[in-house]
């Protein structure tokens, strides 16, 4: 299984689309019925959709599995009396499978069946721009982020990777994280990171966004939990949005670290302790992306 794509509804999509394309580095992957896709060079076929919304709300969070893990998710969540419904995606790559509602109301998608498509070149160098490769992961804002992990561990059979005093980190296959759940007092979407080729990708399109008038909300760093390297911005039109590489694949043997495992000296809140973290911006960028349950579900056969 792996995290393919996040679902947002937004006032202005064709502007949300210009930004993410014209400056972050996305590609068109196409237009269908006012929604915007948007790919990385990677082989998913899309990283971000945008479909036209009076407000701003997550629609869903996309992974893909195999026929096997999507009837295990189906079984499990049926147990477990969670909503959900069958869906067919409509969506570039297809697919069928399920909508799934977390007991905090947050929306997860999981298809099988989905198609890849060829992948396709960055930008050359010397050029300062960058293009992400494709999703590391989508973190969410919990009121209990405990459990919120409990609960996907014991029916999605994802796996908890290291517990901080801000966050619980999870994942859904080797790599450190896929999601994580943020200990916010409210559920929302707290940001979205972006997969970049390596460190100095991250750094040019560090430079890019400053060329563009945006400087980082938090970065350049590097992660305890993961250790990733980071850059934070937050978009024109709302989210907090990541630079990242180089996050952390763990052995089948890896120990839950806790809280006391990631401390840092005095004023630092990662491993370089170069950059500042704008806490006030970050947080009202974080609280503008909520669940919106407009869908009914229906019992699972």
């Amino acid at each position: 299984m792996k995290l393919r794509s996040i679902e947002l509804a937004v006032p202005d999509p064709v502007a949300a689309a210009g930004f993410l394309t014209d400056i972050w580095g996305l590609a068109p992957a196409g237009e269908r019925a006012g929604t915007h896709y948007l790919r990385g060079s990677g082989p998913d076929p899309y990283l971000v959709a945008l479909e036209p919304s009076d407000s701003e709300w997550v629609r869903s969070t996309s992974f893909v599995c195999s026929e096997a893990e999507l009837a295990a998710i189906r079984a499990a969540i049926s147990r477990a009396g969670w909503p959900a419904r069958t869906v067919r995606s409509d969506d570039p790559g297809g697919g069928h499978g399920l909508l799934v509602e977390l007991p905090d109301g947050t929306i997860l998608r999981f298809l099988a069946g989905a198609a890849d498509v060829a992948p396709i070149d960055g930008f050359a160098r010397p050029s300062r721009r960058v293009r992400p490769v494709r999703l590391t992961h989508v973190v969410f804002n919990a009121t209990d982020a405990e459990m919120m992990a409990d609960a996907v561990e014991n029916v999605l059979a994802f796996r908890v990777s290291d517990r901080t005093r801000g966050m619980v980190f999870v994942r859904c296959n080797e790599r450190h994280h896929s999601t994580a759940f943020a200990r916010s007092g409210l559920t929302s979407l707290n940001h979205v990171a972006f997969e970049m080729d390596d460190l100095d990708a991250v750094m040019r399109g560090i430079g890019w966004m400053r060329d563009n008038g945006f400087t980082p909300a938090w970065g350049p760093g590097r992660h305890g939990p993961g250790d990733n390297v980071y850059a934070y911005f937050i978009a024109p039109f709302g989210p907090v949005i990541e630079y990242s590489t180089a996050v952390e694949t763990l052995a089948p043997d890896h120990r839950v670290g806790g809280p006391d495992d990631w401390t840092w000296p005095e004023h630092r809140i990662d491993q370089w302790g170069v950059s500042d973290k704008d806490l006030a911006a970050l947080r009202c960028a974080e609280e503008r992306f909520r669940c919106r349950r407009d869908w009914l579900p229906e019992p699972l056969a």
